[in-house]
């Protein structure tokens, strides 16, 4: 048969199939279910609205850092609502360690790290981390939400009990949820619950406590000295979330245990390398060498997600390294930080959170006041958000301004100026 017979011959199951294709476009467009939904969904977003705690998403066009563009805007604004403490993810010698790695090992592994997804950058990086925390191994994930997600069901089971702090990451609570341990939670830093609910949990086999180092929406510093004391009278393994306060808290940048001068006090760490490590991507977890060697067999996110590409692993190495040769980073934040909130308060505003703390939330109350102060900010060339419910309880809705060392003193003078006169037009200060 020739070809064109061929193709006669084909042509009608070749019809069949487009038919088929254009009438599963036409039922996503315009079924009636899908036209229920779309009724069902637009509800939920004016309801949003309505309750004016709506999040639009400004698009940057320029690199991160103290001084951005925006789209729309016609000048650079500063940024004071970034996670970039210590303003690396924009420093040269990270930069070039990034493109360096593009052009010795590529865009990405294409991988997940157990089939052939493990370079020698990664196994480098994970050493290192081990060595800043002084532990005995790590394990790089492609988020910190993603070791969060991770740990939680690998290392208990239904014989085990977690107790958390009930303001925890979102990401540690749906990392619990995947668990079959007895899930508590004790209320904020509060010590009198927590030790109520550890010895609720006495029976148990093992027993995890569970807090963030630094609460990112508050600020404020888990009460680690008095949670490691009550593990080691119950018994219990301790677990902190370090992702604001690694690189950057504490005298060398190790975070909440060498904020209170207690290193090596915690038994598991999880942190992120999308802050001050660079800002790029990626989390981890460093502990114990088993449950490293456990997690690498048995944690979802690891086993079925690609690896995080070389250039994002290179940047932040090379972060760390400028962290641990560095220690006037830390000192800048700190003393940028006191600046702010001790400007901000002699003005008349609430700043939350602890005084050492870079996360200065300036508490406002209101939603629709809270959009509204961070709108006519962004005016007058300050970038920062209002973050209301549900990333802050109801009524509590504030700014949260995040201090970097890359600031200037005369930037964080006209951030302070612009809050000042915009406090007052609005009545939110005299």
């Amino acid at each position: 048969m020739d070809s064109i017979g061929k193709l006669m011959r084909f042509r009608p199951l070749l019809s069949k199939k487009a038919a088929l294709s254009g009438f599963r476009h036409a039922r996503g467009a315009g079924s009636v279910a899908v036209s229920e939904a779309r009724q069902i969904l637009d509800k939920e977003l004016d309801g949003i609205r309505e309750a004016g705690t709506w999040k639009s998403e400004r698009v940057i066009v320029t690199r991160q850092a103290p001084s951005i563009r925006v789209e729309g805007q016609s000048s650079n604004i500063l940024n004071f609502c970034a996670n970039n403490y210590l303003g690396l993810s924009s420093h040269p010698e990270v930069i070039e360690a990034g493109k360096r790695a593009l052009e010795t090992h590529g865009s990405g592994v294409s991988s997940s790290r157990f089939i052939c997804g493990t370079i020698d950058l990664h196994v480098e990086l994970e050493q290192k981390i081990a060595r800043f925390h002084g532990r005995e191994d790590a394990i790089l994930y492609a988020s910190c939400f993603d070791a969060n997600a991770g740990i939680f069901e690998v290392l208990l089971g239904p014989d085990d009990a977690v107790i958390s702090d009930e303001l925890n990451h979102a990401s540690i609570i749906d990392g619990i949820r995947l668990c079959k341990a007895k899930r508590m939670r004790y209320k904020h830093r509060d010590m009198a619950d927590l030790e109520a609910q550890l010895q609720d949990a006495k029976s148990c086999r093992m027993k995890l406590v569970v807090t963030d180092g630094v609460f990112s929406m508050d600020g404020n510093v888990t009460p680690l000295p008095e949670i490691c004391d009550l593990a080691t009278k119950y018994n219990a393994l301790v677990f902190i979330d370090e992702c604001h306060g690694t690189g950057f808290f504490g005298r060398t940048g190790r975070g909440t245990e060498e904020h209170f001068g207690m290193e090596g006090s915690t038994d598991i760490i999880n942190s992120t390398l999308g802050k001050a490590l660079g800002g790029a991507a990626g989390g981890y977890t460093t502990g114990p060498s088993q449950l490293v060697k456990l997690l690498r067999q048995r944690s979802r996110p690891y086993l079925f997600s690609n690896a995080l590409p070389p250039a994002v692993v290179a940047c932040a190495s090379k972060a760390l390294d400028l962290i641990m040769a560095n220690e006037d980073l830390n000192k800048r934040v700190q003393s940028n930080t006191k600046r702010f909130r001790t400007r901000m308060q002699d003005a008349g505003f609430t700043v939350g959170g602890d005084p050492v703390h870079p996360i200065c939330p300036v508490m406002l109350g209101d939603a629709r006041l809270a959009s509204a102060f961070a709108d006519q900010m962004l005016a007058r060339g300050i970038y920062v958000i209002g973050f209301s419910f549900p990333v802050v309880p109801k009524g509590k809705a504030r700014i949260r301004v995040q201090l970097s060392a890359a600031h200037t003193e005369q930037e964080i003078d006209r951030a302070v100026d612009s809050f000042v006169d915009i406090g007052r037009k609005l009545n939110v200060i005299n």
